[in-house]
């Protein structure tokens, strides 16, 4: 079974996620959700999901440090890394290239955005 993580630790906007990743849900693929970076890279270590939508800012671990471990550290590199945020296109870009990210989205997203990259990701159709 397909897993997904939202890793964020703003209530609303996991609540849009759980809203929008249902429909994947209710094909059968798991989704997990954390509130902070130390929890989110404990549940992708434990869980391996095959997608991770997950924050830049956040508590206890910043999601830059969250990928690179994920990506460097683990080695698990095939676990896809998606960056959410909020802050301007310049200032992240090379950060999260560096931090190992294999794509990053930029708040607000647009539904399609999100149903699109796991289509792509996981091969499967909304």
């Amino acid at each position: 079974m397909a897993k997904i993580l939202v890793v964020d630790d703003e209530p609303n906007n996991r609540y849009l996620l759980e809203v929008i990743l249902k429909v994947f849900q209710e094909k059968g693929v798991g989704i997990l959700y954390a509130v902070d970076g130390k929890e989110g890279l404990e549940l992708i270590l434990r869980e391996k999901p095959d997608l991770v939508f997950l924050d830049i800012m956040l508590p206890e671990m910043d999601g830059y440090e969250v990928c690179s471990r994920t990506k460097k550290t683990h080695g698990l590199t095939q676990v896809y890394i998606v960056l959410l945020t909020a802050r301007s296109r310049d200032s992240i870009h090379q950060k999260a290239a560096d931090a190992g990210a294999d794509m990053t989205i930029y708040k607000p997203f647009k539904v399609l955005t999100i149903v699109d990259t796991v289509q792509k990701v996981l091969g499967i159709k909304a």
